[in-house]
């Protein structure tokens, strides 16, 4: 077949941090910590999942996982998964390739347009092929435990996530397919986006034989500790009238926490936030990540916010005796809530948020359990390892995003 990834990739529309754990340890089992299937429902899952087959024209599976890939626990689960067959000529003797969407971060429920109207459609229509999309462990209703406290936790890391697809592949059975499609007899092409991207892009490295092909759209292949890069992008750019008032937000609100005294309390009184315990948890920003190019979809949150901080001026208002701030930071109705950049660099977030604040997050969240503890800081050389900014191999498309290298788009089927 003569389908190539520059074909097909013409009409791909983009897709939108994974907590990365460390392996298990000792995989002790209690009923308290493992959730059978059987005890699912009447849980919200089980409503969102009537209410998504009553609304879907694709048909939603489950295939058993082992809660563990690594050790033997005696405990599975029902990973769920969405098929569609809508372009699949069973009678073909031709090559029927299998596209695969993960999930990611959120319900497969919410990635089922892209069977119907989306990429997974616009490929299999190509290539008479089969769309599939694959439900992530712990979201959705493929959770595989009863709660979701630190010892709960210690399956949801990225080498169990990538085993499950990798199972998933090499032996799953279609209801209603009279024929084995399963990995590596069937050309298997993996596909997602954000973290997700960095799945499918992952999935093509640690398993080649299995995964015949792997589109990465805006993969995050490189993992890091402090990212500031994340906003100084909106500093790049975002509208300069904007960037600038948020600049002198950021450095007057820093300048007067630091300052201590009356002057710190009447900027978090400013906020209406006089009795928070950390400056640093009163500086969320705008949906800049949320905009989008086709207008059904797009959210001009971070517009609105732009409008709503005014044109640069040297406008001063007086927020307490002795205390005046420019009236940008009046008019600053939401700020930031990542690690801020280095010294050198203008920031539009506070310099306040720091690593050791950002811990605390996950330190309140998910206290030490019985089993397991959450790591001090992310093993980043987990997934750097695998390639990072330089990830590369046969058959693996990356397409979209800043500071990921592109390559050729490589023939997928000869």
């Amino acid at each position: 077949m003569g389908y190539t990834l520059a074909a097909t990739i013409v009409a791909t529309i983009a897709l939108a941090s994974n907590l990365q754990l460390t392996d298990a340890v000792a995989p002790h089992l209690t009923a308290q910590s493992i959730k059978l299937q059987r005890l699912l429902a009447p849980e919200p899952s089980a409503v969102e999942t009537l209410a998504s087959e009553a609304a879907s024209p694709f048909p939603q599976f489950n295939f058993t996982q082992p809660l563990d890939h690594f050790t033997d626990t005696g405990h599975t689960f029902e990973q769920r998964y969405w098929l569609s067959t809508r372009h699949f000529n069973p009678n073909s003797t031709g090559v029927v390739p299998v596209f695969v969407l993960d999930g990611g971060e959120t319900s497969g429920t919410d990635r089922l347009p892209y069977l119907d109207t989306g990429i997974v459609d616009i490929l299999t229509e190509a290539t008479g092929g089969i769309g599939i999309v694959l439900e992530h462990r712990y979201y959705g209703a493929s959770v595989p435990v009863q709660n979701f406290t630190t010892d709960s936790l210690r399956w949801l890391n990225n080498d169990q996530a990538a085993a499950d697809s990798a199972n998933f592949l090499a032996n799953v059975k279609f209801p209603g397919i009279d024929r084995d499609l399963t990995a590596p007899n069937t050309p298997w092409i993996y596909y997602g986006g954000s973290y997700a991207g960095a799945r499918s892009a992952h999935m093509r490295v640690l398993y080649p034989d299995l995964v015949y092909g792997a589109i990465a759209s805006s993969g995050v292949t490189f993992a890091t500790i402090t990212d500031w890069q994340y906003y100084d992008i909106i500093r790049q750019f975002g509208p300069p009238a904007c960037v600038q008032q948020l600049e002198t937000t950021v450095n007057e609100v820093d300048a007067l926490l630091a300052k201590g005294g009356s002057a710190r309390q009447a900027i978090r009184e400013t906020f209406g936030l006089g009795n928070l315990t950390h400056d640093q948890d009163f500086e969320p920003l705008g949906a800049w990540q949320n905009r989008n190019w086709d207008p059904a979809v797009n959210d001009n949150t971070f517009f609105d916010f732009c409008d709503a901080l005014g044109t640069p001026n040297s406008t001063q208002v007086e927020i307490a005796k002795g205390v005046k701030v420019n009236a940008a930071v009046i008019n600053y109705a939401v700020y930031v809530n990542q690690v801020a950049p280095p010294a050198n660099v203008p920031a539009i977030i506070s310099r306040l948020i720091t690593v050791d604040y950002e811990k605390l997050i996950c330190e309140f969240a998910f206290p030490p359990g019985e089993f397991f503890t959450v790591p001090a800081l992310p093993d980043i050389e987990a997934v750097n390892k695998l390639g990072g900014l330089n990830i590369a191999a046969d058959r693996l498309a990356i397409i979209d995003g800043q500071g990921i290298y592109a390559f050729n788009l490589l023939e997928v089927f000869d």
